[in-house]
């Protein structure tokens, strides 16, 4: 609970992990909404915005055939590529894109100024929240053992960062785009020497997800892990100052 007058908490912990504010370079955040639309979102602790734009751009850029387009493309097919876009949803698509990445653009300058305002304010954090199925907490993390985690399979960093919906829902997807996409078969036929079969075997369309995909995950969970530790250190100065406001010892000036 804030404490009278302070209106802007830094952080907080609850069921489903924990949300905070954070510095962003707002160019960062726009560049991850270009990426994949959503990202930028989520980076930012908007986690359902950002869900709602992720689902947005996988079925609206599969009815377009986005991705199909751009493979084309770059084998200079433009032709091709020009037939195979659906028009009457291309135009949404562009849109809801470009919004995307204004509005994490927009989000990210105003969090910006609400951590000011959060350090200025430095509205005691509670670390610790106990539920029925639950127990969540800030803790030390390791941001190598973090990105790893969500480089080798997304999701994973996440679940160690304690963010269990978001860890559970990039899961769920990156089964759905290696079952798709038949990347891990491709993999396995290319280590056996059969590149022809490897190669045929791909579905480009679904295959194009992965790479921004998998950056995502593995920043995500790099930065959670770094931000957790020093939200950990903030609420342990909080905590000793609180405790030994009245002692005449002094470490520091």
């Amino acid at each position: 609970m804030n404490r009278r007058g302070k209106r802007t908490p830094r952080a907080m912990v609850s069921f489903f992990g924990v949300s905070y504010l954070q510095r962003q370079n707002p160019f960062m955040v726009a560049w991850w909404s270009a990426a994949f639309p959503g990202f930028g979102h989520m980076v930012l602790n908007q986690y359902f915005r950002g869900i709602l734009l992720t689902l947005s751009e996988v079925v609206i850029n599969t009815l377009a055939r986005i991705n199909e387009g751009m493979v084309y493309s770059f084998c200079g097919q433009f032709e091709l590529a020009k037939s195979t876009i659906a028009p009457r949803w291309t135009f949404g698509y562009v849109i809801i894109y470009l919004f995307a990445i204004w509005d994490s653009y927009r989000s990210a300058v105003v969090q910006n100024k609400l951590i000011a305002l959060a350090e200025a304010e430095n509205v005691r954090i509670n670390r610790f929240a106990l539920h029925p199925v639950e127990v969540q907490y800030l803790e030390p993390k390791s941001p190598f053992a973090a990105s790893v985690s969500s480089f080798f399979f997304p999701g994973l960093g996440q679940l160690y960062n304690h963010r269990l919906c978001l860890a559970f829902y990039g899961m769920f997807w990156w089964w759905v785009y290696m079952g798709l996409s038949r990347s891990h078969e491709s993999l396995i036929a290319l280590l056996q020497g059969r590149l022809a079969d490897s190669i045929a075997m791909l579905h480009p369309h679904w295959l194009l997800f992965m790479p921004s995909v998998m950056g995502g995950a593995v920043y995500h969970a790099y930065s959670t892990a770094s931000e957790h530790n020093r939200l950990f250190r903030i609420e342990q100065r909080q905590h000793f100052a609180e405790r030994y406001r009245h002692s005449d010892v002094r470490i520091f000036p």
